[in-house]
């Protein structure tokens, strides 16, 4: 048993669609470079055919992840087609009434159901009636964690009891111990129902990075913890300490992941906003070479109504600073609390 199942969560007792290529590191690119949750190479022709309304290209790239076991990236790619279906939804129709069995057809569609769920005003009953889409995901491979992911999202929406989450907490770590997405899903549930209980967010976030490998995305979880923690007036004060060590887990994770590349572009984001909260303006600027052009609507979507502009104006500060210069912008826009459209 590897030592994640060991490890207890704390409340357990005893897009812009387009063609990427890559951006040279290290070279700055103007502001019409930069692209907005921009989809990798893998991603963007399955996009592409789906504005056309043929799923091909989305099913074969799901089944290519699955048959490689490429978790994080299979759920990347399941969230963000899930998001294209909520406005283009024929092609997805068509292939589920196709292959109505097919596993990665039936993960697409529960997610798009938890999606439109969420948005609901009654979120709690809407999601408990999309469970049986949830249970048939699930059901379609037995070695994939992205549907446990999507039950612990599901689960926390619908206000679950601990005791049936860390059921769904255990099935999930089983097949994949140090899968990213759902190691957030726990730590959104403990921030949501221990509300104010960063210290436990930050023990769980480094537990699961002591635990994983070095390029692992879990070795980021902290950056997350941070994150909650300085965009939230509840709770006990953090020591800065402890921010620094979450942010230098991601930063030496960084370089291990591709540069200038669509795929960790969202969590170099994240990074980079944690780092300027932190005024920590050379590392800020160092991912910023390494993030090249690519804007992620989160983090920034959480703290403005512009993404895109905030994140610019965010990278003209981080230069600024970086050379020695005034910032031309408030600093109070980089705080701001947290909205509840992140699930």
């Amino acid at each position: 048993m590897v030592g994640t199942m060991a490890m207890q969560l704390p409340f357990i007792r005893a897009s812009r669609m387009t063609r990427t290529a890559p951006h040279p590191v290290g070279e700055p690119c103007t502001d019409d470079e930069v692209l907005l949750d921009a989809p990798d190479a893998r991603l963007s022709p399955a996009l592409v055919a789906a504005a056309r309304g043929d799923h091909g290209p989305a099913a074969g790239l799901l089944l290519a992840t699955r048959a490689a076991a490429e978790w994080e990236r299979r759920d990347r790619y399941v969230t963000r087609l899930a998001a294209f279906a909520r406005s283009r939804p024929e092609w997805l129709d068509a292939w589920l009434a196709t292959a109505p069995q097919d596993p990665d057809a039936l993960l697409v569609g529960a997610q798009l159901a938890v999606d439109r769920a969420w948005q609901s005003p009654a979120r709690a009953e809407a999601l408990r009636e999309v469970s049986p889409l949830i249970t048939a995901a699930a059901r379609g491979d037995q070695r994939d964690p992205v549907p446990w992911r999507l039950a612990l999202d599901h689960a926390r929406g619908a206000q679950a009891g601990h005791t049936y989450f860390e059921e769904l907490w255990a099935a999930a770590v089983r097949r994949a111990p140090h899968h990213y997405g759902c190691h957030v899903a726990a730590l959104r549930y403990l921030a949501t129902y221990w509300h104010g209980s960063h210290h436990e967010c930050f023990d769980f976030a480094d537990r699961a990075a002591q635990d994983a490998p070095a390029d692992a995305l879990v070795q980021a979880l902290g950056v997350r913890a941070a994150f909650g923690y300085l965009t939230d007036s509840c709770g006990t004060e953090v020591p800065r300490e402890r921010l620094d060590a979450a942010a230098d887990r991601a930063i030496a994770l960084s370089p291990l992941l591709p540069a200038t590349d669509p795929w960790p572009a969202r969590m170099r984001n994240l990074l980079i906003y944690v780092l300027v909260r932190l005024e920590r303006w050379p590392d800020a600027a160092e991912q910023l070479r390494l993030n090249g052009p690519y804007a992620t609507s989160f983090p920034w979507d959480q703290v403005s109504e512009d993404p895109l502009g905030h994140f610019l104006r965010v990278r003209d500060d981080v230069r600024a600073a970086a050379a020695g210069e005034p910032s031309g912008h408030p600093r109070s826009e980089r705080g701001g609390r947290v909205r509840s459209g992140d699930h």
